[in-house]
């Protein structure tokens, strides 16, 4: 049986004047002598075009190119294509991206367009692509020739004759790095007779085993196991760069070239823009009509790309006339790209279609077959359903056949409900060829009534696909919805967003500032803001923001210069006064502020003293029983873990009563820790409590204690609702008389009729989940008993007391050994996703966490899973089952009786199960990021690779706050990152009660960030710790480093890219931020990567301790700071390698410059990179 789905869609190329337009379309194929007028076809809206080429290319048989006029036009259509593409059970459209840098800027194009560029136009040549998208830009360019393109993709087969050392040449040349073990796309590595090598697109890694120079067998092997998995025949290795990065190459090009960039770059390195100089050496002889000779073109809106085609030569006509000014050496404009005309004449005798929407009139119209599809744009319902529903009734009533067009499980069952509700019969049907992400087979054709029993076949389908938009044919009685005429997003919110750098998560970004709110200047005080101004400075234009100070006085800050302002946060709302311009009252603030801060440290340092003297159990060092119970550890301790250990030791070693913090990530040995000290107290006749926020999480540690200290003679008890009154009654009796060593238990150990015989021990477990009255409780036990706390997310004072030193703290941030990251996905809720998650990780004998924090669902929830998973054994667990069926839930998945736990968040704090790799949480932007960290740190305790799900409702806009804590998960998938997420989820509860009463006025006559910051310093004075003096570098290059307002419109935004890019650290946080800023804002003009490099380099000055890099005339000057340790052995060598440079003794470097302006920036980052190594 045909899809239904499919058929009708079919239904449009059977018209008559569709047939006549493939007839048109065939007889001026290449090769056919034909006078055959071009086709323009008309009546087309914008989907109806996607969907009209793809019928096309069926129709024909052959590969259509699909000519947009910008890459975001060219994504947009990717969409839309990919969606008719599957329904018709056929591969994706290839992406082939436009240069996102033109040939005269310097500058090299982006690693990413470069490496799709390279698959597409591989695959095009290759003939391996039926379906192509890309940009005007893209289709004029000029190319190499069809074999250059095929020759960088290496196929490798089984019994062929294999030039090893010729391979490793190549996939170093096109991209690939080498590391041992290959774990990423990209990488391969060498064993004797073994490659592995990762391959783009690859659904996994493989594994070549040559015999002498045959290869013997081709393997794909699984990246966590690094096992080799099935055998293969061949294999085909794509490249990574459309440039092949050969030394020869670079060195020529750098010897030709006579910009200074390639001046200071090592002969045979790549340097920026040498991809543009290629050409000098070897023409571009090619178009992407020689790459595909029979493919068919579709040109979307021609006048619209003739327009386009025409702006981008109005660009590099002037920017070549430049650098021939300059003296630079470059090639003219035409060797780069075609005019239209040439493009046109080289389309002549193809099959070639001009689509039009507006049918306008050709003054040479004999020339031209046209065609008119009277197409229709689709409503608009604008999550407006009741008034979409009234529209689907009214257009069946019509005889028309209507498709829903959703892009996730969530949105089908929605409308699934709504439609049954108005008893509108319709069906669900899956597109042949769907697969889930990660998916190894085939889904296959599902029908669904809804309304069982009604006796209309229905002529209403609800489909997932990711057409924004639809379209309607009024001649076939055809409605087709997209999912934004559905529900109301954004094209932006729809597309995925590329994570952002982790340094922003952390910044008070300025995300919601707003002229007329107060700021802090570190320097200068309290002002308003009143906006950004762009002003020249020294010919050089750039963008101030403007402060209003007392008496209307004004401060322009260099946006470069952001690090010295903060926005204010005061407490309770509180509204400061402004500070006078120049005047002394800032400098009383700060001074008056960081007195009763020194005191308040010294009164805390005090109260920590005096902890330190009051009386406690000082135990003993380490005996044999110690020693044995330290040895039976069947792990290796990590660093982090025995310095804990032995921090822990060294407390209950003195007689003042411990209070010391663990903060180490979920499963990195906390719980050892505290065994350990849990078995020095119970051996010196004392007892220990250990306090947990969850009956779950008792009865974890129950059977973890248990299994610990199987071996010696000491009696651990469980207190929760576990246990029977009769049981409970009988720990409790045992307890006051001494019988019970360890007590494990929830809040219910603070109860007043739990009696102790001789406590000396107490070990909290996350203890921000207790209430105030338990916290009061466990403050009284502070005062004489030792008190271990736990928590991979501290509570923001804990957290804060700790950073500054004002609490005992030990951080476990190592891994265990082979401990992998969490590979976390954060996505719109999707039953392929689900499907996907769980079967992978069952086919691995694992067991997988599903949770659902709403008990009332969470039975319908598990029916559903059982539908898409049906051989997974799957067991239901909330806070309101029975305490016995909760227990015997817990056991039989703890024993692998079940593989899937569908649960509340009850399991936040609970199992620790080796075998649990997977976890899908439904809802996540209903969760806190502790909540959340908490959840995700559930799996991963093994060697494993571990996967977490946060799955979000398309029905829901998400706040702000909870798209942030959503993309800090997904930010910190690497280890070890609990203690910073504790840092973020500070910030996002506000300054709140962080501080008491009498700290509050300090905080709002500085702000919360500043107070924060002068607190740590003082209380380093106070310890006596060296503390370097803070140093801004200055920087002077007299370049334009700035975000025009042309390209970030909106001020805040702005803003908070100038706060972003002027914190980055690290090489893969600017390309994080260049990623995002091209996400959102298109190719980064040359200002912002100017400001890019001069944040890059400002960031290598702070850690050289360089006050300063000025450029004067054509000098580059670099002045050390006294305090500034520098390696005399690399300086001199920098100075005998580069005469003209000189070292005065006062710490200034003279740099002579070479060349233009331009490469001022890449000369000083080179001579800083030098000196540093």
């Amino acid at each position: 049986m045909e899809h239904p789905v499919k058929g009708l869609l079919m239904e449009i190329a059977e018209a008559p004047e569709f047939r006549e337009m493939v007839r048109a379309l065939e007889r001026r194929a290449p090769g056919r002598e034909s006078s055959a007028p071009s086709v323009t076809v008309s009546g087309l809206t914008a989907a109806a075009k996607t969907l009209y080429a793809v019928l096309l290319r069926r129709a024909l048989g052959k590969p259509l190119l699909y000519v947009a006029r910008s890459n975001r036009d060219a994504e947009q259509v990717l969409d839309a294509m990919e969606t008719w593409a599957r329904w018709f059970g056929e591969p994706p459209p290839v992406w082939i991206p436009a240069h996102d840098i033109r040939p005269y800027q310097g500058l090299s194009p982006h690693a990413d367009i470069s490496e799709k560029r390279a698959l597409g136009l591989g695959k095009l040549a290759a003939g391996q692509a039926s379906l192509a998208v890309l940009p005007i830009g893209a289709a004029a360019a000029r190319l190499e020739s069809p074999e250059f393109y095929r020759s960088l993709a290496r196929p490798v087969r089984r019994g062929d004759a294999l030039a090893l050392e010729d391979l490793l040449e190549h996939l170093e040349t096109v991209g690939y790095l080498r590391h041992d073990p290959v774990e990423m796309v990209g990488q391969f590595s060498l064993r004797g007779g073994i490659l592995d090598v990762y391959s783009p697109e690859a659904r996994r890694p493989v594994r070549v085993e040559l015999f002498g120079d045959e290869v013997e067998t081709i393997r794909e092997f699984d990246v966590n196991t690094q096992r080799s998995v099935g055998p293969l025949g061949s294999t085909l290795l794509l490249p990574l760069t459309e440039f092949p990065l050969r030394q020869d190459l670079l060195t020529e090009l750098a010897a030709r070239s006579s910009g200074s960039e390639t001046e200071i770059f090592t002969p045979g390195e790549p340097f920026p823009g040498w991809e543009f100089q290629v050409p000098l050496l070897t023409p571009l002889s090619s178009t992407l009509l020689d790459l595909s000779e029979q493919a068919v073109l579709f040109f979307d809106e021609p006048q619209e790309l003739r327009k386009e085609i025409e702006r981008l030569w109005s660009l590099l006509e002037p920017e070549f006339a430049q650098a021939q000014r300059n003296g630079e050496t470059c090639l003219s404009p035409d060797h780069f790209y075609l005019r239209w005309e040439e493009l046109a004449a080289l389309c002549a005798g193809r099959s070639v279609v001009n689509a039009e929407e507006l049918a306008l009139v050709h003054a040479s119209s004999s020339a031209t077959v046209s065609f008119d599809f009277a197409t229709q744009p689709a409503p608009r319902f604008h999550g407006n359903l009741a008034l979409c529903l009234a529209e689907i009734e009214n257009r069946l009533r019509e005889q028309y056949r209507v498709l829903l067009l959703t892009t996730g499980t969530g949105e089908t069952d929605r409308l699934a409900e709504l439609l049954a509700e108005r008893r509108i019969p319709f069906q669900r049907a899956e597109r042949p060829g769907l697969r889930s992400p990660g998916a190894g087979g085939q889904g296959s054709l599902s029908w669904e009534a809804i309304v069982p029993g009604d006796p209309a076949i229905p002529s209403c389908w609800i489909g997932q696909g990711a057409a924004p938009h639809g379209l309607i044919i009024p001649a076939r009685l055809i409605l087709i919805l997209g999912n934004q005429d559905l529900f109301e997003t954004s094209e932006a919110a729809a597309r995925p967003v590329r994570p952002r750098s982790k340094i922003s998560t952390f910044l008070s970004d300025f995300r919601d500032l707003r002229a007329g709110d107060y700021i802090v200047h570190v320097e200068h005080g309290i002002g308003c803001y009143r906006g950004l101004r762009e002003i020249a400075h020294e010919g050089v234009p750039m963008e101030f923001m403007e402060l209003e100070y007392q008496d209307a006085a004004r401060l322009y800050v260099p946006l470069a210069r952001l690090d010295l302002v903060q926005k204010y946060r005061g407490l309770e709302g509180s509204r400061p006064a402004l500070d006078r311009l120049g005047g002394a009252s800032w400098g009383r603030t700060k001074a008056r502020v960081r007195k009763s801060m020194e005191e308040m440290a010294g009164e805390l340092l005090k109260l920590y003293a005096e902890r330190e003297t009051a009386s406690g159990t000082a135990f003993p060092g380490d005996d044999h029983w110690q020693q044995e119970f330290s040895a039976a550890f069947e792990y290796e301790e990590t660093p982090d873990q025995q310095t804990a250990i032995e921090e822990v030791r060294r407390d209950m070693e003195k007689p003042a009563p411990m209070d010391r913090l663990i903060c180490g990530d979920v499963g990195y040995g906390k719980t050892e820790v505290a065994m350990r000290a849990a078995f020095r107290v119970a051996t010196h006749n004392r007892q220990a409590a250990v306090l947990t926020p969850t009956t779950v999480l008792a009865f974890q540690h129950y059977e973890t204690f248990r299994g610990r200290f199987a071996a010696f003679p000491i009696r651990i008890e469980m207190l929760s609702r576990f246990r029977t009154a009769a049981q409970q009654k009988a720990v409790l009796r045992d307890l006051e008389s001494g019988k019970v060593d360890i007590v494990i238990g929830t809040h219910r150990l603070l109860s007043k009729d739990v009696v102790f015989h001789d406590l000396g021990l107490v070990v909290v477990d996350e203890e921000q989940r207790f209430g105030v009255r338990h916290k009061e409780r466990l403050k009284e036990m502070k005062k004489s008993v030792d008190v271990l706390s736990l928590s991979a997310t501290p509570i923001p004072r804990t957290l804060h007391m700790g950073l500054v030193g004002l609490r005992n703290m030990s951080l476990i941030e190592t891994p265990p050994r082979d401990r992998l990251a969490i590979q976390t996905t954060v996505a719109p809720f999707s039953e392929g996703i689900v499907k996907t998650a769980i079967e992978q990780e069952l086919e691995r004998g694992g067991q997988v966490y599903f949770v659902h924090n709403r008990v009332h669902s969470l039975p319908g929830i598990v029916a559903r899973i059982q539908e898409l998973v049906p051989h997974a054994r799957i067991a239901m667990a909330h806070g309101q089952m029975n305490e016995r069926q909760l227990e015997r839930v817990m056991l039989g998945f703890l024993r692998h009786e079940t593989n899937v736990l569908a649960a509340t968040t009850i399991i936040e704090n609970g199992l620790d199960i080796p075998l649990v790799n997977t976890i899908v949480v439904n809802r996540a932007e209903r969760m806190g990021l502790s909540e959340l960290y908490q959840l995700r740190g559930r799996v991963g305790r093994s060697n494993r690779r571990a996967y977490a799900y946060l799955l979000v409702s398309e029905e829901a806009e998400l706040s702000p706050e909870a798209r942030r804590r959503l993309s800090a998960l997904k930010e910190f998938s690497e280890l070890g990152s609990g203690f910073r997420v504790a840092a973020l989820d500070m910030e996002l509860r506000g300054a709140g009660n962080l501080l008491g009463r009498q700290q509050h006025g300090h905080v709002n006559a500085v702000g919360f960030e500043l107070y924060c910051q002068m607190l740590e310093r003082a209380v380093q004075e106070l310890r006596g710790e060296e503390t370097r003096p803070e140093l801004a570098p200055t920087i002077q290059l007299g370049l334009d480093i700035r975000i025009p307002p042309s390209y970030i419109p909106e001020e805040h935004q702005r803003l908070r890219m100038y706060k972003v890019i002027g914190s980055l650290r690290a090489p893969e946080e600017r390309t994080r931020a260049e990623q995002e800023l091209e996400d959102r804002y298109g190719p980064l003009p040359p200002p912002v990567r100017n400001l890019l490099d001069y944040a890059t380099l400002k960031s290598a000055a702070e850690r050289m301790r360089i006050q300063s890099v000025e450029r004067r005339n054509e000098t580059l000057y670099i002045q050390f700071h006294p305090s500034a340790a520098v390696d005399t052995d690399r300086l001199m060598d920098f100075l005998g390698r580069h005469p003209g440079v000189q070292f005065s003794p006062s710490g200034s470097l003279r740099v002579p410059l070479r060349g233009t302006a331009r490469g001022v920036l890449p000369q000083a980052r080179a001579v800083l990179e030098q000196l540093q190594g």
